[in-house]
């Protein structure tokens, strides 16, 4: 895999950070087609986007440097290094949400619909940034003899090299990707405004609970789980009961 696209001289363009991106030009361009038909303002979507993206990258970072606390020890400054990867989703799921919510109530959005609208583009941004992630190395899996494992050989790539390993950052992918899928039919058939943004929080947590049993990487485990697969737990009923309440208010 290539971390960086570019390298002249000094100057290196990290394959993470042009997905990353992608994944946010492409969600924003979607979302600002459909909130047209959703009856929300696209200058908001902008805004939002933007408040969004600052903020779930914060939490992202900050999920991942308290997960991986011990990597930063030696060098605290490369807490600032994300071009390098590190961005743990839940983080900026969760960052992301406090983001959002807060910008809504500041220009009165109708937050079921908006959430609605997020919901919908997040999956299919969550997979474009995962083709980042299998340039970097980062969020690899554990080794294997399957005919589709990748063997990682760049020295610059965060993961382990010389070692058929499990695909993860590509499973990560496929989930998000029927995510995405399934999340577009409902839209055109959805029944109350919150529907899409709560299933959102049920089946992506189901996809990443079952991908997490095939990382490699650090996790710290609680149990019989790892920290993630406890999110995703909690993501889980939330998103259950989200669905219900809203459902039926």
């Amino acid at each position: 895999m290539h971390p960086y696209l570019v390298k002249i001289g000094p100057f290196k363009l990290p394959a993470y950070g042009v997905f990353v991106a992608l994944a946010f030009i492409t969600a924003l361009t979607l979302a600002v087609k459909k909130a047209e038909k959703e009856g929300i303002d696209k200058e908001a979507v902008v805004d939002l986007s933007f408040w969004i993206l600052v903020s779930g990258i914060i939490g992202a970072r900050l999920y991942f440097v308290l997960e991986n606390i011990s990597l930063f020890y030696e060098r605290p400054y490369e807490v600032l290094f994300l071009w390098k990867g590190g961005l743990a989703l839940f983080g900026g799921i969760a960052g992301g949400a406090v983001g959002g919510y807060l910008y809504c109530r500041k220009k009165n959005l109708d937050l079921r619909k908006t959430a609605d609208l997020v919901g919908w583009v997040l999956p299919l941004a969550q997979a474009i940034g995962r083709i980042g992630c299998l340039c970097a190395g980062c969020c690899y899996g554990k080794p294997c003899r399957l005919p589709w494992a990748v063997t990682f050989t760049n020295p610059y790539s965060l993961a382990r090299i010389g070692v058929p390993l499990h695909p993860t950052q590509v499973y990560h992918m496929l989930a998000d990707l029927a995510v995405f899928g399934i999340l577009t039919y409902v839209y055109r058939r959805k029944s109350f405004d919150g529907q899409i943004f709560s299933l959102y929080l049920i089946l992506y947590s189901v996809g990443r609970f079952v991908v997490e049993f095939f990382r490699g990487d650090y996790r710290l485990y609680i149990g019989v789980f790892s920290l993630p697969q406890w999110f995703c737990i909690a993501t889980f009923i939330f998103g259950i009961l989200l669905y219900r309440r809203l459902k039926n208010s």
